[in-house]
């Protein structure tokens, strides 16, 4: 089914159908790219306001989304489910229940297993919060290193006795390319203990590690897991940045690899929204030194949707990217 861009705002697929049935996997960018060539229009084809794009967990499979045209401008809806619509009626009365066997069905705006990683440690923070943070002390006999099963010593620590703390290493320095501005201090994560004493020493053990747990290594307290979840759209204001890591020990970020921008939260970024990549401006190669330097052009090469912000910084995940991207690549508002 055909359906003309309207006022080049939603630029339909020329196969889009009459309505697709949703099927456990699906992301709210897959359903979108199924109607529209711009997934982050999302919100304009579902008509939605501010409190239903904040908050869009009301798509679960089994759901039949319906392409509708009769009002001259395409609109997406729900057709009627009564087993669906009863289910969901029922789950209001019991938030629990709602929580547990029906909101985890919902379709996530990207691949869980994508972010997941990045969601539930602070990889990112303030350096001199860092320091000052509880440090790893001594190890079992005197031991520097330690593993799973390993009894540790910490100073600085406070809370409660079986409480899980996460464990870094120090890292490095996250400047903007442009300014010279530190932005951010990039830790890595070791490793998980439980406290079993709190003192002015306190005692741990090792749950996990994904690398071996050194003297000075730093103590965090383990944030609750939350999976959040929002609708891909455009900033309301320009925003314009560039890609200053990627994550996964890659150079070359292909799809759904995560990257870091150099704007946040100051910079009015939040959850959801999505920027469009180009390439890096690189210099051809002279024919002579005379020559004056030029530059390629600007080239699209896909999307970054944020899905974390911090103060001065973002994650990004890579989407829909024709090429790798790469540090220094640019971001921009669509």
């Amino acid at each position: 089914m055909a359906v003309p861009a309207i006022a080049d705002e939603l630029r339909m697929q020329e196969n889009a159908p009459e309505r697709y049935v949703v099927v456990k996997g699906d992301t709210l960018w897959d359903i979108s790219g199924k109607f529209l060539k711009d997934p982050w229009r999302w919100p304009q084809i579902w008509n939605m306001n501010r409190d239903e794009i904040k908050d869009p967990h009301w798509i679960y499979p089994g759901d039949v989304i319906v392409l509708d045209t009769s009002g001259g401008s395409p609109r997406l809806r729900l057709l009627g489910n009564e087993k669906n619509d009863g289910l969901r009626s029922r789950m209001k009365l019991d938030p629990r229940i709602r929580i547990t066997q029906f909101e985890s069905q919902a379709a996530a705006t990207i691949p869980p297993h994508a972010i997941e990683p990045y969601l539930a440690k602070p990889l990112i923070v303030d350096e001199q919060e860092f320091k000052n943070a509880p440090r790893v002390a001594l190890g079992p006999d005197n031991r520097v290193v330690m593993s799973t099963g390993d009894k540790l010593y910490a100073v600085g620590m406070s809370g409660e006795r079986g409480a899980t703390w996460q464990v870094f290493h120090g890292g490095k320095e996250m400047r903007d390319p442009d300014t010279k501005e530190v932005l951010g201090y990039e830790v890595s994560f070791v490793g998980e203990a439980d406290a079993r004493e709190i003192g002015e020493v306190s005692t741990l053990q090792v749950q996990k590690i994904s690398q071996e747990i050194s003297i000075h290594d730093r103590l965090i307290l383990k944030p609750r897991r939350a999976f959040p979840n929002y609708v891909p759209r455009v900033p309301d204001t320009e925003v314009r940045g560039k890609v200053i890591s990627t994550y996964g020990g890659v150079n070359d970020a292909g799809p759904y690899t995560t990257v870091v921008i150099n704007r946040g939260e100051r910079d009015g970024v939040v959850n959801g929204h999505v920027l469009q990549a180009f390439k890096a401006p690189r210099a051809v190669v002279k024919e002579n030194k005379g020559e004056d330097t030029k530059l390629t052009p600007a080239e699209k090469n896909g999307f970054v949707l944020i899905y974390r912000v911090f103060p001065k910084l973002s994650y990004g995940l890579v989407l829909n990217s024709n090429e790798p991207v790469n540090l220094l690549d640019e971001v921009r508002k669509p």
